[in-house]
């Protein structure tokens, strides 16, 4: 039986992109090949905020207790290995049981699952069907991997999520969250158009760019000019940067207005402001 490491695993309320508003499972998986210390720093100035919580890892026993970050990667504890210890291995079926559990019906009606990470198509590829085949999971009908693009799928899995896909009333979708540099990660290892061109042939892609400056936006459009060039024909939205409500609140409506002058969608980030972006939200 397959086993995943998971650092989250809640239900709430999809917060972003396309499925913005519908009641999920959240299914989080450790490890990430980013750190993103960039995001809310002047550009090139990495945030040391994750690596001082680092520190003092020892003293947090639950994600609960975790602080939350202003800068920086506001999920840092589904990669930073200092943290490791708050995420279990579990069985695919240790996994089913505890969704049925938090399901308000204790079984698939509506709901959406969402795979995040962390990056989850970095490691689990091979784990994920599975879990998906569990008889917990039949009735399950929409899947979001949110991705940050850059990891090629397995021929295995790449078929797999075809044929899952196919089946009438199921819906594949990659929410993905190409890493502009104002993230920190460097442009040639975040911003892979044949990548996520790939994740169109089995399901539905679009892109997620967090901005928070003009030069971001800048940096936007030679992005999605690159991933029109590869073939990409998915969406494009932009979200504003902040983790915490305060950092959020100041450039949310400048980011919205930019989406609306360039003809591009808007995504809020709904954990923010309802749920000030706790951990397990």
């Amino acid at each position: 039986m397959s086993k995943i490491k998971i650092a989250e695993l809640f239900y709430s309320i999809q917060g972003e992109g396309r499925y913005m508003g519908v009641p999920s499972v959240f299914l989080r998986t450790f490890g990430c090949n980013f750190k993103c210390q960039g995001f809310g720093m002047s550009r090139g100035m990495p945030s040391q905020e994750a690596e001082e919580i680092a520190q003092v890892a020892h003293m947090f026993t639950k994600y609960e207790d975790l602080p939350l970050v202003s800068t920086g990667c506001d999920s840092y504890a589904s990669w930073h290995p200092d943290f490791k210890d708050l995420s279990p291995m579990l069985t695919s079926e240790a996994i089913a049981d505890r969704i049925c559990e938090i399901l308000p019906q204790d079984h698939w009606k509506e709901e959406h699952l969402v795979i995040t990470g962390g990056e989850p198509l970095l490691g689990w590829q091979r784990a994920y069907p599975d879990l998906l085949n569990n008889p917990k999971m039949r009735n399950l009908k929409e899947i979001t991997f949110e991705t940050n693009g850059t990891q090629k799928l397995t021929p295995e899995f790449k078929e797999y999520l075809r044929k899952w896909n196919s089946e009438v009333g199921k819906e594949l979708t990659f929410s993905v969250s190409a890493k502009l540099p104002c993230s920190g990660e460097k442009w040639d290892e975040a911003i892979l158009p044949e990548v996520v061109c790939e994740y169109e042939e089995v399901g539905t892609a679009y892109l997620k760019f967090v901005i928070a400056t003009e030069q971001d936006f800048a940096d936007a459009e030679c992005a999605i000019a690159a991933y029109r060039k590869a073939g990409f024909k998915g969406h494009v939205y932009l979200m504003p940067v902040g983790g915490v409500e305060s950092v959020y609140a100041m450039n949310n409506k400048n980011v919205a207005i930019l989406a609306m002058k360039n003809g591009l969608r808007y995504s809020d980030r709904l954990q923010v402001p309802l749920f000030k972006n706790e951990w397990g939200t």
